[in-house]
């Protein structure tokens, strides 16, 4: 009979895998111990569901949930807000640029993709560490702006399109994490830094 695993006393909770692998990178590239479990809740619905349950999980001593704020990120900052407070976690009535983190036992911190003030999703945050001046991405932006809409199924998500469309063209053509070990995403940029700065300051 299997032994069940202790309870990871520190944990990231992210909706899917491209956003574990993508902070996974980030963190080796910053040297941040990766001292904590970075779990994907398959999706934002169920990250939601469960935030209230998993910070009530005994012995659990630090929590941070990174989400994406698609095209509603004051609805949803409220979501998280109002689903928190019934924890006794008070997030902050508005967004921080830094990311929030509530002291507490345990400590809660929350990143709303991509930058904590603007409407977007992973790619987004990802396409700013794309190097400046890039000749490849205006290329790709063409691409897939070339598209006729009937043969969109991307719709509305044009930005994430053409983050793949670029990323097809690296030398090892794969996920957007996979860009950041070959050195292809920079990770010097300031939204990354301060990115980095919340996981260190949230768990270190």
């Amino acid at each position: 009979m299997s032994v069940a695993s202790p309870t990871p006393p520190r944990i990231l909770f992210v909706e899917g895998p491209d956003d574990k692998h993508v902070i996974r990178h980030i963190c080796f590239r910053h040297k941040i111990s990766l001292s904590f479990d970075i779990k994907d809740k398959g999706g934002v619905k169920s990250l939601l569901r469960t935030m209230e349950a998993e910070v009530r999980v005994p012995d659990r001593r630090v929590v941070g949930f990174v989400v994406d704020a698609n095209d509603a990120i004051m609805s949803r900052w409220q979501s998280m807000r109002n689903r928190l407070e019934r924890v006794g976690v008070r997030l902050p009535d508005e967004l921080q640029l830094g990311g929030a983190i509530v002291n507490g036992n345990p400590r809660v911190g929350v990143w709303m993709m991509p930058n904590n003030s603007s409407a977007g999703e992973l790619e987004d945050f990802v396409e700013t560490m794309i190097p400046d001046g890039d000749p490849v991405l205006p290329l790709a932006k063409k691409y897939i702006s070339s598209i006729p809409q009937k043969h969109r199924k991307f719709k509305a998500k044009q930005r994430r399109a053409e983050v793949y469309a670029w990323l097809a063209t690296r030398g090892k053509p794969g996920r957007m994490g996979t860009a950041i070990r070959a050195g292809d995403l920079e990770t010097s940029g300031e939204l990354c830094l301060r990115f980095s700065k919340w996981i260190r300051d949230l768990f270190e």
